[in-house]
Protein backbone atom coordinates (compact mmCIF):
# COMPACT_ATOMS: atom_id res chain seq x y z
CA UNK A 1 0.00 0.00 0.00
CA UNK A 2 2.72 2.37 1.34
CA UNK A 3 4.24 1.56 -2.71
CA UNK A 4 1.17 2.75 -4.46
CA UNK A 5 0.87 6.04 -2.04
CA UNK A 6 4.40 7.02 -2.76
CA UNK A 7 3.91 6.26 -6.74
CA UNK A 8 1.06 8.40 -6.59
CA UNK A 9 3.02 11.09 -4.91
CA UNK A 10 5.97 10.52 -7.56
CA UNK A 11 3.23 10.83 -10.50
CA UNK A 12 1.72 13.95 -9.15
CA UNK A 13 5.17 15.81 -8.93
CA UNK A 14 6.54 14.30 -12.31
CA UNK A 15 3.07 16.12 -13.75
CA UNK A 16 3.19 19.14 -11.65
CA UNK A 17 6.78 20.13 -12.79
CA UNK A 18 6.01 18.80 -16.61
CA UNK A 19 3.05 21.17 -16.62
CA UNK A 20 5.07 23.90 -15.00
CA UNK A 21 7.70 23.72 -17.90
CA UNK A 22 4.90 23.55 -20.35
CA UNK A 23 3.09 26.79 -18.76
CA UNK A 24 6.35 28.53 -18.60
CA UNK A 25 7.27 28.20 -22.24
CA UNK A 26 3.57 28.60 -23.37
CA UNK A 27 2.81 31.93 -21.55
CA UNK A 28 6.22 33.88 -21.06
CA UNK A 29 6.27 36.99 -22.28
CA UNK A 30 8.47 37.63 -25.68
CA UNK A 31 11.39 39.50 -25.31
CA UNK A 32 11.64 42.94 -24.05
CA UNK A 33 12.95 45.60 -25.99
CA UNK A 34 16.65 46.76 -25.53
CA UNK A 35 17.79 50.41 -25.23
CA UNK A 36 21.36 50.91 -26.58
CA UNK A 37 23.18 54.58 -26.09
CA UNK A 38 25.77 56.31 -28.94
CA UNK A 39 27.98 59.32 -27.35
CA UNK A 40 27.85 61.88 -30.06
CA UNK A 41 31.34 63.40 -29.71
CA UNK A 42 33.08 60.57 -27.65
CA UNK A 43 36.49 61.05 -27.31
CA UNK A 44 36.85 63.83 -30.26
CA UNK A 45 34.94 63.45 -33.10
CA UNK A 46 33.63 60.43 -33.87
CA UNK A 47 30.36 58.32 -32.51
CA UNK A 48 31.30 55.65 -29.32
CA UNK A 49 30.10 52.99 -30.27
CA UNK A 50 30.67 53.40 -34.12
CA UNK A 51 28.58 50.58 -34.59
CA UNK A 52 25.44 48.92 -32.82
CA UNK A 53 23.64 46.13 -33.50
CA UNK A 54 19.67 46.53 -33.30
CA UNK A 55 16.51 44.11 -33.28
CA UNK A 56 13.17 45.85 -35.15
CA UNK A 57 11.67 47.24 -31.69
CA UNK A 58 14.97 48.46 -30.19
CA UNK A 59 15.53 52.42 -29.63
CA UNK A 60 19.20 54.10 -29.61
CA UNK A 61 19.40 57.19 -27.36
CA UNK A 62 22.15 59.54 -29.15
CA UNK A 63 23.23 61.31 -26.59
CA UNK A 64 25.82 64.39 -26.57
CA UNK A 65 29.05 64.13 -25.33
CA UNK A 66 32.33 67.10 -26.62
CA UNK A 67 32.53 68.92 -29.37
CA UNK A 68 29.32 69.54 -29.99
CA UNK A 69 26.79 70.38 -32.11
CA UNK A 70 25.82 66.90 -33.15
CA UNK A 71 23.34 65.83 -34.89
CA UNK A 72 22.23 61.91 -36.78
CA UNK A 73 21.48 61.64 -40.06
CA UNK A 74 20.79 58.39 -41.68
CA UNK A 75 22.38 58.06 -45.02
CA UNK A 76 19.54 56.43 -47.77
CA UNK A 77 21.76 56.19 -50.23
CA UNK A 78 24.12 53.82 -47.80
CA UNK A 79 20.75 52.44 -46.27
CA UNK A 80 18.65 49.36 -47.05
CA UNK A 81 15.52 51.26 -46.75
CA UNK A 82 15.49 54.56 -47.82
CA UNK A 83 12.30 56.09 -46.80
CA UNK A 84 13.34 54.51 -43.05
CA UNK A 85 16.54 55.93 -42.96
CA UNK A 86 14.94 59.17 -43.58
CA UNK A 87 12.68 58.87 -40.97
CA UNK A 88 15.33 57.78 -38.64
CA UNK A 89 17.41 60.90 -39.15
CA UNK A 90 17.21 63.92 -36.55
CA UNK A 91 18.20 66.98 -38.46
CA UNK A 92 18.12 69.57 -35.02
CA UNK A 93 21.93 70.05 -33.80
CA UNK A 94 22.22 68.90 -29.82
CA UNK A 95 24.12 71.66 -28.30
CA UNK A 96 24.32 70.99 -24.75
CA UNK A 97 26.37 68.08 -23.03
CA UNK A 98 24.26 65.34 -21.99
CA UNK A 99 21.25 66.26 -24.78
CA UNK A 100 19.79 63.45 -26.09
CA UNK A 101 17.09 61.96 -28.31
CA UNK A 102 15.71 59.04 -28.92
CA UNK A 103 15.46 57.10 -32.45
CA UNK A 104 13.03 54.07 -32.24
CA UNK A 105 13.59 50.70 -34.90
CA UNK A 106 9.84 49.93 -36.23
CA UNK A 107 8.73 46.41 -35.80
CA UNK A 108 8.95 46.14 -39.52
CA UNK A 109 12.48 47.77 -40.59
CA UNK A 110 14.59 46.43 -42.97
CA UNK A 111 17.61 44.08 -42.02
CA UNK A 112 21.00 45.15 -42.70
CA UNK A 113 23.55 48.19 -42.28
CA UNK A 114 22.19 51.80 -42.16
CA UNK A 115 25.05 54.37 -42.11
CA UNK A 116 25.02 57.59 -40.07
CA UNK A 117 26.63 60.58 -40.15
CA UNK A 118 26.86 64.22 -38.10
CA UNK A 119 26.46 66.68 -40.35
CA UNK A 120 28.93 69.42 -39.86
CA UNK A 121 31.65 66.66 -38.81
CA UNK A 122 30.95 64.53 -41.40
CA UNK A 123 34.20 65.30 -43.06
CA UNK A 124 35.97 65.09 -40.30
CA UNK A 125 34.85 61.45 -40.31
CA UNK A 126 31.99 61.43 -37.84
CA UNK A 127 30.21 58.20 -39.17
CA UNK A 128 28.60 55.01 -37.72
CA UNK A 129 26.74 52.06 -38.26
CA UNK A 130 23.48 50.82 -37.02
CA UNK A 131 23.05 47.34 -38.01
CA UNK A 132 19.39 45.47 -37.79
CA UNK A 133 19.25 42.17 -37.58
Amino acid sequence: MRFISSLSKSIALLASVVMLVIGSLVFSSPAEAANYTVTMGAGGLAFGPQKVTVKPGDTVTFKNGMLAPHNVMFNPAKSPDSELSKSLSHKQLAFQAGESFDVNIPADAKSGDYEFFCTPHRGAGMVGHLIVK
